[in-house]
């Protein structure tokens, strides 16, 4: 799984059958301290995230076992919207 934060919606009039209903967010990759990696992708929501909350998404083969429909042509998908990150230093881990 990956972090991201939603950074706006798709809003497509024609898709493939598979994708009709499906909710396209556009979502910029983070690193574990929440900053920007890389360029922005378009995940399928799963979950209904909204603008600017940070989510964690799946990706590859991954990506299509969230989605009701079989054979959706799916790259990503949010799973699930993130609380809080607590990072912990390996020092910190041994105690």
């Amino acid at each position: 799984m990956h972090l991201a934060k939603v950074i706006g919606t798709i809003w497509a009039t024609r898709k493939v059958e598979t994708l009709q209903g499906a909710k396209m967010q556009i979502i910029q990759p983070l690193t574990p301290e929440l900053q920007k990696l890389g360029d922005p992708i378009v995940a399928v929501d799963t979950i209904g995230a909204g603008q600017g909350e940070v989510v964690y998404y799946v990706s590859a083969r991954e990506a299509t076992i969230p989605y009701p429909k079989d054979l959706a042509p799916i790259d990503a998908s949010i799973v699930g919207i993130v609380d809080r990150v607590d990072r912990f230093t390996s020092l910190e881990r041994s105690k």
